[in-house]
C-alpha cells in the first residue's frame, strides 16, 4: 500500500492559497490512480512544527517530534510539499520541518533513509521570478529547496512552479492577468499529469 506524505506550507487557510489548491489536486488524482494509498499530511500554518533548539538539536531522534518527522518521512514513497514564496524565500514553518525532520545519521545525509524518495515541490509565487524576468535573481524558493533537499535529504526534487498569483489582486499587474491565468492552468495541468505518472511501489 502506497504512502504520500503530504507537506502545506501556505499560511493562508482560510483564503484563496494557489499552492494548496495545486497540492489539493495532486494529492486527489494521486488517490484516484492508488485507491488503496495512505496519505500523511502535515498542514504547517494549522499545526506548526516549533523552531529546533539546541537540546532537540543534540538528541537526535531522541527528540519526540524528530524521531515522528522522520518516520514520515522513511515511511513515505512519495513526497509532496506545497509552497508560496514568503519574501523571495520559503515560509519559516517549512525551514522549521525540514530542521527538525532533518536527524543527521537517519534522515539526513546522501545516504540517510529518505534518500531517493520521489519528490515533487509546488510553488506559487505573487510576480514572476522564472529565468529571463527581471527579478530571475531574486528566486531563493526552488533555488534553497532543490539543494537543501539534495544535500540534506538525498532527494532529487521536481518543481511545478505558477506565477502571477498576485495579478488578480493588485490593479498594478492587472495588464498580467491573461498571462497570469494561463500559467496558473498549466501548473494544473502540469500537477494533474504528475500525479498520473508517478509510480510508487505498493
Amino acid at each position: 500500500m502506497p504512502t504520500l506524505l503530504h507537506v502545506d506550507a501556505s499560511l493562508s487557510t482560510d483564503g484563496p492559497s494557489v499552492s494548496r489548491e495545486l497540492t489539493a489536486a495532486f494529492r486527489e488524482e494521486w488517490l484516484n490512480q492508488n485507491p488503496d494509498g495512505t496519505v500523511i499530511y502535515r498542514d504547517l500554518a494549522t499545526d506548526p512544527i516549533p523552531h529546533l533548539q539546541a537540546a532537540d538539536h543534540a538528541a537526535g531522534d531522541k527528540a519526540p517530534l524528530r524521531a515522528t518527522l522522520a518516520a514520515e518521512l522513511e515511511q513515505a514513497d512519495l513526497i509532496l510539499i506545497g509552497t508560496p514564496m514568503h519574501n523571495f524565500t520559503v515560509p519559516s514553518v517549512l525551514k522549521a520541518w525540514i530542521d527538525q525532520a532533518c536527524v543527521m545519521g537517519r534522515t539526513g545525509g546522501a545516504d540517510g533513509t529518505a534518500a531517493g524518495t520521489p519528490t515533487v515541490v509546488i510553488n506559487s509565487r505573487g510576480g514572476g521570478y522564472s529565468e529571463g524576468t527581471p527579478n530571475e535573481d531574486k528566486e531563493f524558493v526552488t533555488t534553497y529547496l532543490d539543494k537543501v533537499l539534495r544535500n540534506l535529504f538525498g532527494i532529487e526534487p521536481e518543481f511545478i512552479v505558477a506565477e502571477l498569483t498576485l495579478a488578480d489582486y493588485v490593479p498594478q499587474m492587472a495588464h498580467l492577468r491573461e498571462l497570469a491565468a494561463g500559467n496558473r492552468t498549466k501548473a494544473r495541468q502540469d500537477v494533474v499529469d504528475r500525479a498520473r505518472a508517478v509510480t510508487v511501489a505498493a
